[in-house]
């Protein structure tokens, strides 16, 4: 028994009988009742298929995300999840991994799935090469594409993100009035989100008139291996190099300076502070614990499901909203 069996049987266009299952109000009582009884007749159950015959939606949303065992990529998309299927939505995940080629593919694969929208979890889905970019681009010709905590301006391309530059610089500048001045840069991403977070604390490091560029460092390594970014930093101690705190651009980062520091044996935050990103459950497994900035992401994901409601819903929306962070003070600091 299918969609086109109920049609025939109730005598009624297959739109009709998508209408009545996904229980829309354009159908009269006597027609509902007709579509009804065939169904339970022969005791159909509609796929998700059919339930978009007629209706041109599959109530589906397709989320693309770079490595779903990264702590902020996860949450995310849990937040994601949630806020779509309470709006009556259900999803397809696709893991792209970082290769511009694999994440064309995945967002063709979903425009064949008949999504209705896309979703891309993470900056680091934008390049700085216009070209690049061009995959979005094209699949936004077919259907909407939301961005979290990205941005490119593309038609039909929506963006929600936090205010990583204004975070950073506010947080770079507060370490520095503490007293902390030898500051090491730590990050492990060129990202969107990731060069934004770098120029904040470049600028507030210039107008601090500080020499920032031997305190920039970026880790190359697995955003999973806390021993191998201890060794890092480390490292740079051994070089030669003299600093005295640390701002991480995520908390992992963070943790790996806090097991520095104890290393080293400096009182925390007496003699070392740290300050880390995205204020994540691991900013509770330290002690200290970890001062650490929120970037609003659960706020992030519900208004970037309430804007892509809306585009569906044939609104107009805001191509860019921006949130602001902030600092949640804990023991890394002074």
């Amino acid at each position: 028994m299918t969609i086109y069996d109920i049609s025939e049987k109730a005598g009624v266009s297959i739109a009709t009988v998508s209408r009545v299952l996904n229980d829309s109000g354009k159908v009269s009582e006597m027609t509902r009742k007709k579509v009804l009884d065939v169904i339970q007749q022969y005791g159909y159950t509609p796929n998700a298929f059919a339930r978009g015959l007629g209706l041109n939606t599959m109530k589906t949303i397709g989320i693309m995300c770079a490595d779903s065992s990264d702590l902020y990529l996860a949450k995310g998309i849990y937040h994601i999840e949630q806020k779509l299927r309470a709006n009556g939505y259900d999803s397809i995940l696709c893991c792209t991994g970082y290769e511009l080629e694999s994440r064309a593919a995945a967002m063709n694969l979903l425009i064949t799935k008949k999504v209705d929208g896309i979703i891309l979890v993470g900056s680091n889905f934008i390049y700085e090469k216009e070209s690049d970019n061009r995959y979005i681009a094209d699949a936004a010709t077919q259907l909407p594409v939301m961005l979290l905590n990205g941005a490119l301006d593309a038609p039909n391309v929506y963006s929600v993100v936090s205010d990583d530059y204004a975070s950073m610089y506010s947080a770079t500048l507060q370490m520095i009035e503490s007293g902390v001045k030898d500051i090491v840069y730590f990050y492990n991403s060129t990202s969107y989100s990731g060069m934004r977070k770098l120029a904040g604390y470049r600028a507030a490091m210039k107008e601090q008139m500080i020499d920032r560029e031997p305190l920039e460092q970026f880790y190359r390594g697995s955003h999973e291996d806390i021993h191998a970014m201890t060794e890092h930093l480390k490292k740079l101690h051994d070089d030669g190099l003299k600093f005295r705190g640390v701002i991480a651009a995520d908390d992992t980062l963070a943790l790996a300076a806090v097991k520095y520091a104890r290393e080293k044996k400096y009182r925390i935050p007496e003699d070392f502070s740290i300050l880390g990103y995205n204020n994540s459950m691991l900013a509770n497994c330290c002690d200290p614990e970890l001062t650490s900035i929120d970037n609003k992401l659960e706020i992030l994901c519900q208004h970037l499901i309430f804007t892509l409601m809306g585009i569906l819903a044939g609104r107009e929306m805001p191509k860019k909203t921006i949130f602001s962070g902030e600092i949640v003070k804990r023991g890394t600091t002074r």
